[in-house]
């Protein structure tokens, strides 16, 4: 299967009414009445406002990837005065939430995101962000070893929230975990700039270095066995087999090599066992649990 990093998936987009602008003569249709079906947070802004440059998008973020289970409103007070006056706004950003017709909840000034997704789910009786699920789904899905279907929702979720960074990232590990190389590298160099410094691109581009450095090295598992047995401490021959059992896709028995290098000898060339498991850790995220596992461990060497 080839995943294909698109815009134009076959997963059905989002209402494009999910987000709309609004104004004092339509408030009551866009807000009151609509507040019946989904609760609807409605964005008092203004254009020469620096905090509701900030605040907006990343609610207008968030209210996407709820997915239909509410709907944002964005006022700009400037060019609606009357209404901003009659619902006393004071300052802005401000928030109103609004639901079976009534404001039942809302805050003033920016609000980092994970609290802007709290309120979220507060408005919507608790119910968790369902892309944050998908992630989760497609996140099993590929530490079973299930690559395929968990492509398959991480594109899903890119249909409906392009930005997504996780969803963009485990698209990709998809495709190293595929063999799709070339495609992988040429999607990398394509992205801004503000994308491939964030950690989950960076640990994808490991991924990507890793897997040409062992592509092909689980041949020489059996030989590289045969050298240790006769010599435990032949730190080279150790290095190599954990890059050609990282290879062969058995990355625990990979850091168990490298842990057991350190645990013999662990400034053996410069520390090589320790650099080299550091970037299994990011290559396979800090969530894995064989990484948890193994830093515990890494740890336990280091400080003991």
């Amino acid at each position: 299967m080839a995943l294909i990093i698109d815009s134009d998936s076959s997963a059905a987009p989002p209402p494009a009414d999910l987000v709309k602008d609004s104004d004092t003569e339509h408030f009551r249709i866009d807000v009151i009445d609509a507040s019946h079906e989904v609760p609807v947070v409605v964005d008092f802004w203004a254009p020469w406002c620096g905090p509701c440059k900030t605040l907006g998008p990343m609610l207008e973020r968030q209210v996407r990837q709820f997915a239909g289970a509410v709907r944002m409103v964005k006022v700009n007070i400037d060019d609606n005065q009357a209404l901003a006056a009659q619902l006393q706004i004071q300052s802005i950003p401000a928030v109103f939430a609004f639901k079976d017709g009534r404001p039942v909840d809302g805050f003033m000034g920016a609000l980092p995101e994970s609290q802007i997704k709290s309120f979220l789910e507060r408005l919507t009786d608790g119910a968790g962000n369902p892309v944050d699920a998908a992630l989760d789904a497609a996140r099993e899905a590929f530490e079973a070893g299930q690559i395929e279907q968990a492509g398959a929702i991480y594109q899903q979720v890119m249909a409906q929230d392009p930005a997504n960074v996780p969803a963009l990232a485990g698209l990709l590990r998809c495709q190293v975990a595929l063999g799709q190389l070339d495609e992988v590298a040429q999607a990398l160099d394509g992205l801004p700039a503000e994308l491939t410094n964030k950690s989950e691109i960076r640990a994808v581009r490991t991924a990507l270095d890793l897997a040409r450095e062992t592509a092909g090295a689980g041949a020489d598992t059996a030989a590289l066995e045969a050298r240790l047995a006769a010599d435990p401490a032949d730190h080279q021959a150790r290095l190599d087999l954990a890059a050609a059992l990282y290879g062969a896709n058995r990355a625990e028995a990979a850091m168990e090599q490298l842990l057991e290098s350190i645990r013999r000898e662990r400034d053996w060339n410069d520390g090589a066992a320790r650099a080299q498991l550091l970037k299994l850790f990011e290559a396979l995220g800090p969530t894995d649990p064989r990484v948890v596992a193994a830093r515990r461990r890494l740890s336990s060497l280091l400080f003991s």
